[in-house]
C-alpha cells in the first residue's frame, strides 16, 4: 500500500470534462499542486451520495483557503458516470478521475472486493493530500466506516 511520502505511481486516470473523456498521466496530473484526493467505492452509491461527495462540495472553499489547488475524486467508474454524478451532486470545485479499470487502485494498494454486492473489484474508501506528486496524508477508512476520508477530517489535517 502506499505511503505518506511515496510518489503516486504512473498509471492512466481518465478525466470527465465537459468535451468527454481526456485520458491523464497520474504523476503528471499530480505534479507542481496540492491536490485533495478523495475514493470512493462507485458513484451514486449511498454514503458516496450522501456523505463523501457532498462534504466535499460543501467544505471547496475552506479547502481552497487552506492552500489546496484542486480537489479531485476517483472511483473505479468510467468517465460518463463520474461526469453524470458530478452534474447530478456535484460541483465545479470537484474534478472527476475515472478509474474504470481500477489501474489506479491497484497501483496505491487500495483496492477492495466488492463482489459480494455485485461490484466487483473496487478501490476502498479514502482520501490523500498530494503535494506535487507526493503522498503527505494518507487516510484509508476501515470497512463500512466513512470518518477520516471525509472533508471536515482533511480540513483538520491542512
Amino acid at each position: 500500500m502506499i505511503n505518506k511520502g511515496d510518489k503516486i505511481p504512473e498509471v492512466n486516470l481518465v478525466k470527465a470534462t465537459e468535451a468527454g473523456p481526456e485520458q491523464v498521466s497520474a504523476s503528471e496530473y499530480f505534479a507542481g499542486k496540492k491536490v485533495a484526493l478523495f475514493s470512493v467505492p462507485g458513484a451514486y452509491t449511498p454514503t458516496c451520495s450522501a456523505k463523501h461527495l457532498p462534504g466535499y462540495v460543501e467544505k471547496a472553499a475552506e479547502l481552497k483557503a487552506k492552500g489546496v489547488d484542486e480537489i479531485a475524486c476517483t472511483a473505479v467508474n468510467d468517465a460518463f458516470v463520474l461526469g453524470a454524478w458530478n452534474k447530478d451532486s456535484g460541483s465545479e470545485d470537484v474534478t472527476m478521475l475515472a478509474d474504470g479499470n481500477g489501474d489506479f487502485a491497484k497501483a496505491v494498494g487500495l483496492e477492495m472486493d466488492g463482489s459480494g454486492f455485485g461490484l466487483g473489484t473496487r478501490g476502498q474508501r479514502f482520501s490523500m493530500i498530494i503535494n506535487d506528486g507526493v503522498v503527505e496524508e494518507l487516510n484509508v477508512e476501515a470497512p463500512g466506516d466513512f470518518k477520516v476520508s471525509a472533508a471536515d477530517y482533511m480540513l483538520d489535517q491542512l
